[in-house]
């Protein structure tokens, strides 16, 4: 059955997009981090978040557990529930784009298909960070215990471990956080930035 409302009218805004940019001094756009959990995808948006700040930018981390505490509270981690977590993320990113401001989204995002539909989503000014390290180097990390849980059965359908990750084919930037430095990393990401989003 289809519950979408068929009596909604878009409405444009009154200020072109160029017009926010030249007041940011940069254009909005998204910052896609994807990777499996425990890869550095949190501690790398927000130093990043900090940093970009510091220099004059707007930007805002959209971080999959914080998301999981409010836009997507009803939701759990099957398949479906997971591709509709992205789906709204997705939008809300790209409205933060349409506003002029970096989003930088952080989530696990295990699907080739739901990424690209962020990408579709948010036009032209999506990156897709690929935040590289093996199931074995993350497992050692494992933050928050996930790994352990799901070893012992306690979580269900876990990205790496009894769910499947697919890794992009063509992301715009690829960082082996196995290897290298948060300060590094993000070094690299703030060179990204300058290049495609400062005016």
């Amino acid at each position: 059955m289809n519950h979408k409302s068929q009596n909604i009218t878009r409405v444009d805004h009154r200020i072109a997009a160029e017009e926010r940019h030249a007041k940011a001094g940069h254009r909005g756009g998204v910052v896609w981090f994807t990777g499996l959990s425990g890869s550095g995808k949190s501690t790398l948006a927000f130093t990043l978040e900090k940093h970009l700040f510091d220099h004059g930018y707007q930007v805002y981390v959209l971080d999959g557990d914080n998301v999981r505490h409010g836009l997507s509270g009803n939701l759990g981690f099957s398949e479906q529930d997971r591709r509709e977590n992205i789906r709204r993320v997705s939008e809300v990113a790209g409205l933060f784009a349409e506003a002029g401001i970096i989003a930088i989204a952080a989530f696990i995002s295990p699907y080739h298909e739901e990424r690209q539909l962020a990408r579709r989503i948010a036009g032209k000014h999506f990156f897709e960070v690929f935040l590289s390290a093996s199931v074995e180097v993350c497992e050692t990390r494992d933050p928050k215990g996930l790994y352990q849980k799901a070893r012992a059965g306690q979580i269900k359908d876990f990205t790496g471990i009894d769910a499947p990750y697919e890794q992009p084919a063509r992301a715009e930037l690829v960082l082996d956080t196995a290897t290298r430095s948060v300060e590094d990393c993000t070094q690299e990401l703030t060179a990204l930035i300058e290049k495609h989003f400062r005016l």
